[in-house]
C-alpha cells in the first residue's frame, strides 16, 4: 500500500493528495441569483451560475476523498467599517452600492440572505467558511493559517468571478507558496469575453500562477490518486 498517493502537479513534480484542498470562491446568491449584487450591477447572473454543476462534481469527489473543502464569501460588516471608501464608491458607480437594500437584503452585507451561499452549493457540516472583505480570499482573513494547519500545499480553485475574485485569490496564493490549479469550466467571468484572457494570464511564463484544467481532468487525477492508495 502506498501511504502517500500523489496527484500530477503542473510543475512536473508530484504532491500528496492529502496536501490538496478544494477552494470554492463566492458561490453566493449576491453573485449567482436574480436581485443580488451582481444582478443590480448589470451582470448576467445566469452566466455566473453556469459552473454550478461542475463545482458540484468537484465537491462530491473532494468530499468522497476527504479533502479539505473551503468556501469563501465576499461581504462586509453591517456598519461597512471594513469596506474601503474606494470600493464603496466603485459599487455605487456600478449601480449596486454595497449596503443598499435589495430583494435579498442589503447588498454584500454579512448575515443577509443574498450574502449566503446558493442552495446547490451549501457547505457540508464541518467545512470551513472564509468570510472575506476583499476580492482575494487571503486579505484580512485566516485562510493562510487554516491551510497551513492542514498541511495544504496545492489548491484546486473554482467559483466566480474568474477575472476578479478567482484571479485575486490565485495570485495571493501563489505569493504565499501554494500551488494552484484553476478549473476552467468550474469558473465564470462576468463578461464571457473576459473568460479566456483571464485564464490565459494564469498560464504565462510556464504557468506563473499555476495551471488551468477542466473538471474532467481534475476528477481523473483525483480518481487516479485514490487508486494509487489502494493495496
Amino acid at each position: 500500500m502506498n501511504p502517500t498517493p500523489t496527484i500530477f502537479d503542473e510543475r512536473g513534480g508530484c504532491v500528496s493528495a492529502d496536501a490538496s484542498a478544494l477552494l470554492v470562491i463566492d458561490m453566493q446568491r449576491d453573485f449567482c441569483a436574480p436581485g443580488g449584487y451582481a444582478h443590480r450591477a448589470g451582470l448576467d447572473v445566469a452566466r455566473l451560475a453556469e459552473p454550478i454543476a461542475n463545482i458540484r462534481r468537484l465537491l462530491d469527489a473532494a468530499r468522497a476523498r476527504k479533502w479539505l473543502v473551503v468556501h469563501t464569501r465576499e461581504g462586509h460588516l453591517p456598519d461597512l467599517s471594513d469596506c474601503p471608501p474606494a470600493k464603496l464608491a466603485r459599487s455605487t458607480a456600478a449601480g449596486a452600492a454595497i449596503g443598499a437594500a435589495g430583494p435579498m437584503g442589503r447588498l454584500l452585507v454579512r448575515g443577509e440572505h443574498g450574502h449566503d451561499f446558493i442552495d446547490e452549493l451549501r457547505p457540508a457540516a464541518g467545512e470551513p467558511v472564509i468570510d472575506k472583505p476583499g476580492y482575494g480570499a487571503f486579505h484580512g482573513t485566516g485562510l493562510q493559517a487554516l491551510l497551513q494547519a492542514h498541511g495544504i500545499e496545492r489548491l484546486v480553485v473554482c467559483g466566480v468571478t474568474t477575472e476578479v475574485c478567482v484571479h485575486s485569490t490565485v495570485r495571493e496564493a501563489t505569493d504565499r507558496g501554494f500551488r494552484c490549479v484553476t478549473v476552467a469550466d468550474a469558473t465564470a467571468a462576468s463578461d464571457p469575453a473576459l473568460q479566456a484572457p483571464a485564464l490565459a494570464m494564469l498560464r504565462v511564463e510556464g504557468g506563473i500562477f499555476g495551471s488551468v484544467a477542466c473538471t474532467g481532468h481534475v476528477l481523473r487525477e483525483m480518481a487516479a490518486a485514490t487508486l494509487e492508495a489502494q493495496p
